[in-house]
């Protein structure tokens, strides 16, 4: 494990944890609210979250030759399982991989994407407060922004210039588009949700990009 990939961990753990506690609090009103990633209620987008922390390489291998490798699909089933679950079985769970570093076939990074990512659509919807790491967040949107499959954010944000005015972060040539870096994360990921506390002459188009 390289020194950068033990201090990925860390922030990985770090938020995990900050996400466990924030779900033990949720009513069960605030767990049926839609998130911000399109089918998944915040419940739902909670057992992703802890689906994405117990993956394993093999898993997701199986995962994709029982889905016939419809990465979308598999990902959605496994959701939906885990999001069944009641919520004190997926904190329970998500507190037990706050030493582990088991993960899909995929750079370590991409699982502070992930929790961090998906923390976003809980708390944006709901209205919560939550501290992210700077490291974290700059670590994530450095990430996403040359990413195309699965959340397609290279050609979302071509020929935008991205500036986060909470972290020291910015990328990109064109038409500016700022806010909070988390906004910027939802937003490059796809997410309508994270448009709304973004600013910019840039706005327009990446509103204009998002999924339909």
């Amino acid at each position: 494990m390289t020194t950068d990939d033990a201090e990925t961990w860390q922030l990985i753990y770090a938020q995990r944890r900050a996400t466990a506690d924030m779900l033990s609090q949720l009513s069960p009103e605030q767990c049926a609210q839609p998130s911000l990633c399109a089918g998944w209620t915040v419940h739902q987008a909670a057992g992703h979250i802890l689906q994405s922390a117990e993956q394993t390489t093999g898993a997701f291998m199986k995962g994709m030759v029982v889905n016939g490798f419809r990465f979308n699909t598999m990902i959605d089933k496994s959701t939906k399982k885990l999001g069944a679950l009641p919520m004190p079985e997926i904190v329970a769970r998500i507190r037990a991989r706050l030493n582990t570093t088991n993960r899909a076939p995929a750079p370590v990074v991409t699982m502070l994407g992930e929790v961090v990512t998906h923390t976003g659509d809980i708390v944006t919807p709901l209205g919560i407060d939550i501290a992210i790491d700077p490291a974290a967040l700059v670590a994530c949107l450095d990430c996403y922004k040359v990413t195309a499959f699965p959340v397609g954010t290279k050609k979302r944000i071509a020929g935008l210039r991205l500036a986060a005015t909470d972290v020291d972060w910015s990328y990109g040539d064109g038409p500016e588009v700022s806010g909070p870096g988390l906004s910027l994360l939802l937003a490059m990921t796809g997410r309508k949700g994270g448009l709304a506390r973004l600013e910019g002459p840039g706005l327009a188009t990446l509103a204009a990009r998002m999924p339909a």
